[in-house]
């Protein structure tokens, strides 16, 4: 029988997002691949050090103790390497006792066209021109940014999203770029009703409900349980456009733990009290300001993104 992965949350992840590969970067860009072969197969032993990803993969990975026999989360690399040059990506993987054990390398080449065949319902790299291809042909994707943040052994992943351009889709966006606030405003209210089109992390939120509804048949089962996954929404939304945001979640069937609806407030001074393991926005402007304390990810999606 095969591997089924239709009915678990598969991330795909890209070595640049897991570990930090500033080294061997330095060696590709400045001696060439050949020299970047040499300095792998000599530093095969010396395990990689963790990511902007890695806090969020690890935490993620840790609730499949939910389901040992039958695992709710599947990671999967997808890699530029090619196989000899991605050994020291699975060691490290290994000595870092994450249960990833599958991976896609491709010598050179993206690997995100393989997402609908391993029904992964996001992909996280550090390489830009990578995401915004995946983007652009209708796929979950992120781009992970620099962060200074140091995770801690506390159990538990909180995740973040912004909402327009990222669990929606960006048309009204699109409305108050051309229109103004005003006129978003009133079209917002007028539409409260009417649910927005899902933007490309809807379905990865959809995934995380269905480990979170685990996690509350395990509470009811054992109420001394304590629940690890929390899930909030930070958006520049705010009254009376908060209400198209909250009918939209409840039409498209899934839910969030928390809401702030912030109508242009700081989004980087609500994380660092947040703290989450990892949030997804489709604006650079927010993402500099909260990639200091967060792990932050640059979905680049919709109008803000694009190209001139």
């Amino acid at each position: 029988m095969p591997y089924e992965l239709e009915h678990r949350l598969v991330v795909g992840i890209a070595s640049s997002a897991l570990f930090d590969l500033t080294d061997s970067d330095a060696v590709f860009r400045e001696e060439g691949e050949l020299a970047y072969r040499r300095y792998q197969e000599e530093h095969l032993d010396d395990q990689l050090q963790p990511g902007i990803a890695f806090p969020f993969v690890r935490r993620l990975l840790s609730l499949n103790d939910l389901s040992p026999a039958d695992p709710l989360v599947e990671v999967i690399v997808l890699s530029r390497n090619d196989p000899d040059t991605g050994l020291r990506v699975m060691q490290s993987i290994a000595s870092h006792g994450l249960d990833i054990t599958r991976a896609i390398f491709r010598q050179g080449r993206a690997a995100y066209s393989f997402m609908p065949a391993l029904s992964m319902s996001l992909f996280l790299s550090a390489n830009e021109q990578d995401v915004r291809e995946a983007i652009k042909a209708g796929l979950p994707a992120g781009r992970v940014m620099a962060s200074s943040f140091v995770d801690d052994d506390k159990r538990g992943l909180r995740i973040a999203f912004d909402f327009d351009g990222v669990l929606a889709g960006d048309a009204s966006e699109r409305l108050y770029q051309a229109d103004g606030i005003d006129l978003y405003k009133a079209h917002e209210t007028v539409n409260a009703a009417t649910a927005l089109d899902a933007g490309p992390l809807r379905d990865f939120l959809a995934g995380i409900n269905k480990i979170q509804r685990r996690e509350e048949i395990c509470r009811a089962e054992d109420p001394a349980y304590e629940i690890r996954l929390h899930v909030s929404i930070v958006t520049a939304r705010a009254a009376p456009a908060h209400l198209r945001a909250v009918h939209s979640l409840k039409s498209w069937g899934v839910t969030v733990n928390d809401a702030f609806f912030l109508g242009g407030i700081d989004k980087g001074k609500i994380m660092e009290i947040l703290r989450p393991h990892i949030f997804f926005d489709d604006q650079t402007t927010n993402l500099q300001r909260t990639a200091d304390s967060t792990p932050s990810v640059h979905v680049p999606f919709g109008v803000t993104n694009k190209e001139q």
